[in-house]
């Protein structure tokens, strides 16, 4: 056996897999040969296998990492419910960790090399088709990853898989259920509908003090204001150190010279094109055969403007009789920028290839760039010096700002220094108020910070946007308290009302339908209420409330007589219906529509089957949580 190894030592196989040796260590290093052993504090176990803090700590990160992104650029960590992610995390690695253990006890598994491929072949982590080493890294580490740690997600994902995917495989529908499914969507219903006005019940019914007292004291605890802060805080602004900047003439001047050392001259091209692009409709031979065509036309006089409106496959461009603009080099494809630059004005060239197709160029004209003068420049370098020079500012004074403030025991030192002005607001809560300051969601979840309630200390510079921050102080602060029965007495008024009037819809609904099932007509039961009658009602029919179509298709098919039901409508009123018919669909599905629905069907029972075996799972697994 050794002289057999031995002998094929030097063969593709053995080259194979010395390569992708060779890969693990080049990719994973000495981390791929270390045991990453955790301590006993286990957040988690799982059929005696432990979920370890480290595990449970990288999760957190990951995710919390994964809702600041999905938050955009204004993300605030501050926003985000630590023990709301937590708890999330440790689900998932539970419900995960119980995954892993059923798919090995199944005997699925995913090798090393496999992983391996599967590395070497993410296009995340190619340059110009090929593995690279340093991106692989840097997308592990952005993502907060090591590569171990990446191993050995992509082992648990694909092994889970493997038996999720069987499920959804193994999943079938028979045609016998397709047909009955086909039915069910394509039936129709007659409906007759009248609704019970809750508005003329709310004008009848009243709600005495007596109630509203009797509710106030068994609900007290329901009615608690919120809490409250006031702050006072300046405010650094950008365009207010701006408006300040003044640009001396020699300030100008450098920035002139230094515009002047830097200027490259160049000729920019104004011209127009059009295009035979090549499609599934018109292949390479095609377009060639009527650009040549195009080409002949405008040597025989045609206007190119004309033309490139009727003919052109650019839209953007077609309109305006093929005008590109003026543009310098490195816009265009080579090719065509090739054959631009080489072009007298008002001349054409022949049928030119690109990636999109055919086009013929006109240059229109040749643009040369100049250096401006300095009056002509001065406007510009005036912009760009004082928003230069603001920044420098903006930058300086938020240091100052940020290390006064941390020093002083209140803001006046901070304003005093900086010359800002110590603004102050009214009492706001959570949900913030109509002011800008106060609305912002940075600001109000410091003005909440348990550190500077008690403790009365400045805050750190919080940003509003790129050129605004601000240094804030709470200067009152009020805990939730139970509002009085004056205060909440107009509030229980409604609620009370809102009962009342429910429960007398739903008497007076259900002595309607115990009529209508008694045998008395719709009509007689109505009240006055005008009936609407529908016809043919699909499950999707526009025109009509969505709760009166479920209720329909809810009810059971009429035996010869009519089927009633009470409706609640979104608007708290109460609609009577009555199903008068039920038409089944006649029409026969296409070999296409029942392959489609097929796929949807066992898609829809395999997601459902697998659920019920994660939840049989769990409900047998042996978890214990710290």
């Amino acid at each position: 056996m050794l002289q057999s190894i031995r002998d094929n030592s030097q063969g593709i196989v053995a080259k194979i897999i010395v390569g992708l040796i060779a890969v693990t260590f080049a990719l994973f290093g000495v981390e791929s040969l270390v045991s990453l052993t955790a301590g006993s504090n286990a957040p988690a176990t799982v059929n005696g296998e432990e979920i370890s803090q480290q595990e449970f700590m990288q999760g957190v990160q990951l995710q919390r990492r994964q809702m600041l992104s999905q938050m955009g650029d204004d993300a605030d960590p501050a926003a985000l419910d630590d023990s709301l992610i937590s708890n999330m995390v440790l689900e998932g690695l539970i419900e995960q960790s119980i995954l892993v253990q059923s798919a090995s006890d199944q005997g699925l598994s995913f090798s090393d090399g496999m992983i391996d491929q599967l590395i070497l072949t993410t296009p995340d982590f190619q340059q110009d088709g090929v593995f690279n080493r340093t991106q692989f890294e840097v997308a592990l580490r952005n993502a907060g990853l090591t590569p171990l740690m990446y191993r050995d997600l992509l082992r648990k994902e694909k092994v889970t898989e493997q038996e999720r995917v069987a499920f959804m495989l193994s999943a079938f529908t028979l045609p016998s259920e397709l047909k009955t499914i086909a039915q069910l969507d394509g039936q129709k219903r007659d409906i007759r509908a009248f609704t019970l006005s809750a508005d003329e019940l709310r004008t009848s019914l009243t709600v005495s003090d007596e109630d509203v007292a009797e509710y106030f004291d068994a609900n007290s605890a329901q009615f608690l204001t919120d809490e409250q802060v006031a702050i006072e805080y300046l405010l650094l602004e950008r365009s207010a150190l701006q408006a300040e900047i003044k640009v001396s003439d020699d300030q100008l001047q450098n920035a002139y010279q230094l515009l002047v050392d830097n200027f490259q001259a160049q000729e920019l091209r104004h011209s127009a094109h059009i295009l035979i692009e090549i499609s599934d409709q018109q292949d390479d031979a095609a377009a060639k055969q009527k650009a040549d065509s195009i080409v002949e036309r405008l040597a025989a006089g045609e206007s190119f403007e004309e033309l490139a409106k009727t003919e052109s496959d650019d839209p953007s461009s077609a309109e305006m009789g093929g005008d590109l603009g003026v543009n310098e080099k490195g816009v265009f494809s080579s090719e065509f920028e090739d054959a631009l630059f080489a072009l007298e004005v008002n001349k054409t060239t022949p049928a030119i290839r690109s990636e999109f197709g055919y086009h013929i160029i006109k240059l229109l004209d040749v643009v040369a760039t100049e250096i401006p003068s300095f009056d002509e420049a001065k406007g510009e370098l005036e912009a760009d010096l004082v928003t230069q020079l603001s920044e420098e500012e903006y930058v300086s004074q938020l240091e100052r700002l940020a290390d006064i403030s941390f020093s002083s025991g209140d803001l006046v030192e901070p304003a005093e220094v900086l010359g800002l002005e110590i603004q102050k607001s009214g009492l706001f809560s959570r949900s913030g108020n109509e002011a800008e300051i106060t609305s912002n969601s940075k600001v109000i979840n410091v003005a909440f910070d348990e550190e500077l309630i008690s403790e009365g200390l400045n805050s750190s510079p919080v940003e509003l946007d790129s050129g605004r921050v601000v240094v804030l102080r709470i200067v009152e602060h009020q805990r939730p308290r139970e509002k009085s029965l004056e205060e909440v007495s107009a509030s229980i008024k409604g609620i009370l009302l809102e009962e009342q009037v429910a429960e007398a819809l739903n008497t007076q609904a259900d002595e309607i339908v115990a009529k209508l099932e008694q045998g008395e007509t719709l009509e007689a039961v109505a009240l006055g209420n005008e009936i609407s009658t529908h016809t043919d009602v699909t499950r999707n029919q526009p025109g009509i409330a969505q709760e009166l179509r479920a209720a329909a298709f809810k009810l059971p098919k009429p035996a010869g007589n009519v089927s009633f039901a009470s409706v609640d409508m979104v608007d708290g009123s109460k609609a009577i219906i009555a199903l008068d018919k039920v038409t089944e669909a006649e029409t026969e599905l296409l070999a296409e529509e029942q392959k489609y629905m097929s796929m949807m069907l066992n898609s829809r029972k395999g997601q459902q089957s697998y659920q019920d075996y994660i939840a049989e799972l769990k409900s047998k697994a042996e978890i214990e949580r710290l």
